[in-house]
């Protein structure tokens, strides 16, 4: 049975990277004793995968990973002992049981919703509310990104499916999937180059606020949150 955890990452936990970050919820698993499944072979772990590794220094609302149990009595259950074997800036939200057919949690990953704002005396000199609907009627956005193989220039503008000065802050709905996974600071840096405005080092305060999937088309995307997929009224009793 496969079971889809949606979690917060918050505070100073914003800082340790993706394998510290796995590396902990085996031991919270183990600590909350969940019966999690094992791969076999000579050196058996977890069966556990994220829906998609946050930058560190990032926040996020929005987390997700799937495990593999062999039982359990109820998705609640399952919440209330992972937070209680969890430490403060790791939190879980949402536990669901997925359906046989769902995908995994990565392959699933299609856009992600981020609010972004400046460090204080870091922000734009210019009004960033007056000068957005002119950037998002560009018909390209163009910026250079570096790869592996070189310097390649690379179009957000079809990534970025909403952008909208909040009192928040900036709030941004992008392209994340493997193909064109656009980042905030990418859109931000662009935004401020077109206005005569360099980003400054260090100057944005990010918190990614959800994960979707898309259940439409590539044409007409329609997209749902993650936990969606999954459902957390299901019981099981433990074997």
């Amino acid at each position: 049975m496969r079971l889809r955890i949606k979690f917060r990452k918050y505070g100073v936990l914003r800082f340790i990277g993706h394998l510290d970050l796995m590396r902990f919820f085996q031991k919270a698993i183990r600590r909350a004793e969940i019966d999690i499944a094992y791969t076999t072979g000579f050196s058996p772990h977890q069966i556990m995968s994220f829906a998609a590794p946050l930058g560190v220094g990032l926040s996020s609302n929005g987390e997700y990973m799937d495990i593999e149990v062999n039982s359990m009595i109820s998705c609640q259950d399952v919440k209330k002992r992972l937070n209680e074997a969890s430490v403060p800036g790791i939190e879980v939200t949402k536990v669901c049981v997925l359906p046989e057919d769902a995908g995994n949690a990565m392959a699933s990953v299609a856009a992600a919703s981020y609010t972004v704002q400046f460090r204080e005396g870091r922000g734009p000199a210019f009004d960033m509310a007056a000068a957005l609907p002119d950037f998002l009627s560009r018909d390209a956005i163009l910026i250079q990104k570096e790869t592996k193989k070189g310097c390649r220039e690379v179009d957000l503008r079809p990534g970025i499916y909403e952008m909208e000065c909040r009192e928040s802050g900036v709030y941004l709905l992008l392209d994340a999937s493997s193909g064109s996974n656009i980042k905030p600071a990418q859109v931000l840096a662009a935004f401020l180059g077109q206005n005569g405005c360099t980003l400054q080092e260090n100057a944005l305060l990010i918190n990614r606020e959800e994960i979707f999937t898309n259940t439409g088309t590539a044409q007409k995307p329609v997209f749902v949150p993650l936990y969606v997929m999954g459902d957390d009224e299901i019981c099981q009793t433990e074997s």
